[in-house]
């Protein structure tokens, strides 16, 4: 890779109205409103629930999204089963009985609830493999806190739609492959292999390593328009609410931003995905 390209160097600047309705349907509104706000997003997932369940889920080798354990159940028959997911990398949650009572319509849980995920994660190496076997430089998307599932479906879509080679999330705060993402992706899952890894500094340092530049999709960064994407390159997509982590941010390799005319100056996650994806999509050969 080009040595000047690969110094560091200070970034530039710029990251129904409904009918009347009667009294009584209007009474009811707000308890059903309450009910889907305290429902749990991964309630509609497929549930593995009990610790006989989870433990042979787990024997199984099936692929797993993340462990719900009843707090304060952190003893007895329920540490092994944590003790193998996190073996596995499968997130382990805390929650309290009511809600664990609510996901599985009050089934004997024991205190344990596992979420089946909707696809095996892959390796950092089977991306890297994926475009060494293309005889493409590798192109790949890092999400960094992207929480919410139905972003990281839509990213995953245009991710696959660009040409990218795989996708990376890390083990905590990030929305795992459950359903909703499954479904958001409209089918690019199928196609695309996500990572998931359990220190994203420590796996962007070992990409830089292996040649590759990474760029942090942030405010107050290079213009995404002036920067040059081409060869071996991973762009970082912050979360939600708190963007690109610190450690994240500067251990990249360059920030770059998109420039903002209107009044707001921020974008929502997969919007800027989708538009940082696309240039690069259109710089390589």
């Amino acid at each position: 890779m080009d040595e000047k390209k690969r110094g560091r160097g200070p970034a530039g600047s710029g990251g129904r109205t409904d009918k009347p309705e009667g009294r009584e349907r209007r009474e009811e509104r707000p308890d059903r409103r309450e009910r889907e706000q305290k429902r749990p997003a991964d309630a509609d997932e497929e549930l593995i629930v009990g610790r006989n369940a989870a433990a042979e889920a787990l024997k199984s080798g099936r692929a797993l999204h993340v462990l719900y354990v009843k707090k304060g159940e952190k003893t007895g028959a329920a540490l092994p089963i944590i003790a193998a997911c996190r073996e596995r990398g499968v997130p382990v949650k805390e929650a309290d009985g009511k809600k664990l009572d609510f996901m599985c319509g009050h089934q004997n849980h024991q205190g344990i609830i596992l979420i089946a995920a909707v696809k095996e994660y892959a390796t950092v190496d089977d991306i890297l493999r994926r475009a060494e076997e293309r005889g493409e430089a590798p192109f790949i998307v890092i999400c960094d806190g992207i929480e919410d599932p139905h972003n990281l479906g839509a990213i995953i879509r245009s991710c696959e739609a660009g040409g990218a080679h795989g996708v990376i999330v890390p083990e905590r705060r990030s929305a795992g492959l459950s359903g909703i993402v499954g479904k958001t992706s409209a089918g690019a899952l199928e196609y695309l292999p996500v990572a998931r890894v359990t220190n994203l500094t420590a796996t962007i340092k070992d990409l830089q390593k292996r040649g590759i530049w990474v760029y942090a999709a942030d405010m107050d960064g290079q213009s995404y328009l002036e920067t040059d994407f081409s060869g071996p390159v991973a762009v970082v997509i912050g979360g939600e609410g708190a963007g690109v982590s610190r450690l994240v941010r500067e251990t990249a390799d360059a920030v770059v931003s998109i420039p903002m005319k209107g009044q707001i100056n921020s974008l929502n996650a997969s919007v800027a995905a989708g538009i940082l994806i696309f240039r690069i999509a259109g710089t390589r050969k």
